[in-house]
């Protein structure tokens, strides 16, 4: 007679779970037996148990791959985003991957795609876009998007979402990228002059204060001076939005990504070998589904209704311009 419980138990495949589970905690596969038995592992397991290394790659492998499907398959349309971060993911010195993570009305982070490729490349950034809006993500509605500076990426969301998207820079990689070219002994007073204009509520004056810096270090380092004045729109957005300076500090980097990456290299460190882009796909995806069991929401998350205030002010101050410049043209 069956039992029940037994077909429930081999329904569920608990093996390939507890496979799954410890291997996303770091247990190689070749401790997988001992983990899955008594503490000491001296008990023998048997032909056919299903601990070798080779059945737990075997069940990590379809496992993940299931998980990934669904979660590239996930509907978009029914997530209040206000927010959408993208950026790439550094597997390994050859494997870069494209993430993107969505942050709602109520800051709960949502790890919205993954795709192999990096920001420079504008048609994998346009594949995760087109991926993005065919689940569900409105291109009409106004999102602040967060990026890492890259023209392809900038290009891309503007040709998808619309030419006057707000688009903030990341401060963090702008500020990395020009104190990486300038002589050690500017760092500390170019760093200072940077976060100051950050800090400032008004755009105008952040932006003239830049404008002097760059002017500052044309004879020291000229190729620096322009680096620093290149899209200086997108290092300010979120300032000319008007927000909060608490929200300004959570939207104007890229770090809820970076800190994904951190997630990643820890579930990633005992694969020695990438041995196609497929398999860097597979466990990536479970490390940031992995990671979004402990995500937090934002920090400020409290001042989200001022964004969201503020993206339809901007969006009414572009349709309005737009409607004059129309008639200005007609006329």
């Amino acid at each position: 007679m069956p039992l029940p419980s037994w077909e429930a138990a081999v329904r569920e495949d608990w093996l390939g779970r507890w496979a799954m589970n410890l291997m996303l905690i770091g247990v190689s596969t070749r401790r997988f037996g001992r983990a899955v038995r008594l503490p000491e592992g001296d008990v023998p397991a048997g032909a056919g148990a299903g601990v070798s290394k080779s059945a737990a790659s075997r069940r990590f492998v379809a496992l993940s791959a299931e998980r990934m499907a669904e979660w590239v398959a996930k509907d978009l349309s029914q997530l209040d985003l206000l927010v959408v971060q993208i950026d790439g993911i550094h597997v390994a010195e050859d494997v870069v991957l494209l993430a993107a993570i969505g942050i709602d009305g109520e800051g709960v982070k949502h790890p919205l795609g993954l795709l192999e490729g990096a920001t420079e490349n504008a048609a994998v950034v346009q594949a995760l876009l087109d991926d993005l809006v065919g689940r569900g993500l409105d291109p009409a509605a106004c999102r602040l998007f967060i990026v890492d500076g890259s023209k392809a990426l900038t290009k891309a969301i503007r040709r998808t979402f619309g030419r006057d998207t707000p688009i903030q820079r990341c401060q963090i990689h702008k500020a990395r990228n020009i104190t990486e070219r300038l002589p050690k002994d500017l760092h500390a007073s170019v760093r200072r002059t940077l976060r100051q204009a950050w800090e400032l509520d008004d755009a105008a004056k952040a932006e003239r204060l830049i404008r002097n810096l760059a002017r500052t270090l044309e004879h020291r380092a000229p190729g620096v001076s322009g680096a620093i004045l290149e899209g200086l729109d997108e290092i300010l957005t979120v300032v000319r939005l008007q927000l909060p300076k608490e929200l300004r500090r959570s939207l104007a980097c890229t770090n809820i990504i970076e800190n994904v990456m951190g997630s990643v290299r820890r579930v990633c460190r005992n694969v020695k070998r990438w041995r196609s882009t497929g398999m860097a796909l597979r466990w990536t995806a479970a490390a940031m589904l992995e990671a979004a069991k402990g995500f937090r929401k934002l920090k400020a998350k409290s001042q989200l209704p001022l964004l969201r205030a503020a993206l339809a002010a901007h969006r009414a101050k572009t349709i309005t311009d737009g409607a004059v410049a129309q008639e200005t043209r007609a006329a």
